[in-house]
């Protein structure tokens, strides 16, 4: 597509995610500019890696914003779980998917380091148990979900089974196609469950992978982070954007939109994943629930032992 065709069909996104944003003017909520819309067709090329929308100026304006951020986010989290004590069934999943060294563990230790471990819930998911294979793909998605009141954290997902199950054709093409259809109703049933499924893109460049990886291999300390067969997944690189794109297009809904983070730059990278966090948990707006009982009774009881 000519540039100036591509900038006709996405000019939208390409402004919204590689342009610069200071503090000229207010600017829409993050959840607004990184969302992928529903229906349109997507480029991921359109969209910088290394860009900083709506961000801190700098990286240490950006490690400052993160340490602020960390009250806020606390206090949202332990509303929401005291709400649940009262049979609030509201709760949080954040998905993080993306290829290799994009920073889904960094993602997670940096957004849920100010959370109380007692109301979040992260979980890993890597190839599937023969367990899990005898069960159908979203089977073991489902026992991992948070319960009322908590964050729950998915580090990979039940995307895994479009994305390299398309491109290694561990199943066919229609059943794939399927999956799609299958995801969007599973994550239909959980807003209408009480769930805010928040589902992050973590985007990175191809030359950001190969440094990144190159720092694994100069780094005695992070070689249980390597595996050789990184290297062959990296060469399949355009199969993986192709299926990136297609699932980010056909299951970016109303109910469960998908979010393009800009994640070649680690502190944007946690900045943007811990507002979308915040932003959603202030829509959702847990209060503390009112006391079942007399406070000023309990109180002379307690002064009178």
């Amino acid at each position: 597509m000519a540039k100036d065709e591509r900038e006709k069909h996405g000019g939208k996104h390409g402004g919204k995610h590689g342009g610069k944003h200071g503090g000229r003017a207010p600017h829409p909520p993050l959840r607004e500019l990184l969302r992928v819309p529903p229906g349109e067709r997507l480029d991921l090329r359109r969209f910088d890696p290394a860009g900083a929308p709506a961000g801190p100026a700098r990286k240490a304006a950006g490690a400052d914003a993160i340490a602020r951020m960390a009250e806020p986010l606390a206090s949202l989290q332990d509303r929401l779980f005291a709400a649940s004590t009262a049979g609030d069934r509201r709760r949080v999943l954040l998905v993080l998917q993306g290829v290799d060294t994009s920073g889904k563990g960094g993602t997670v230790k940096h957004v849920t380091g100010p959370l109380n471990p007692a109301g979040c819930r992260v979980r890993a998911f890597k190839a599937p148990t023969d367990e899990e294979r005898a069960h159908p793909f979203l089977w073991r998605i489902t026992r991992a979900l948070p319960k009322p009141g908590e964050i729950g954290v998915f580090d990979r997902s039940h995307y895994e089974d479009v994305l390299i199950a398309r491109v290694r054709e561990l199943v066919s093409r229609s059943e794939v196609n399927h999956r799609y259809a299958q995801i969007n109703r599973f994550e239909e049933s959980l807003a209408r469950d009480g769930v805010t499924v928040v589902k992050v893109f973590l985007h990175i460049s191809y030359e950001k992978q190969r440094e990144r990886l190159l720092q694994r291999l100069d780094d005695p300390s992070k070689h249980w982070k390597f595996d050789p067969s990184d290297i062959d997944e990296r060469a399949l690189w355009p199969a993986y954007q192709e299926a990136y794109e297609l699932a980010l297009e056909r299951c970016s809904t109303d109910a469960a939109p998908w979010f393009v983070v800009p994640a070649d730059r680690k502190w944007y990278r946690n900045w943007a994943v811990g507002t979308l966090l915040r932003e959603h948990l202030e829509l959702i707006g847990p209060q503390y629930p009112e006391a079942a009982f007399d406070v000023e009774e309990c109180r002379a009881r307690l002064i009178a032992t």
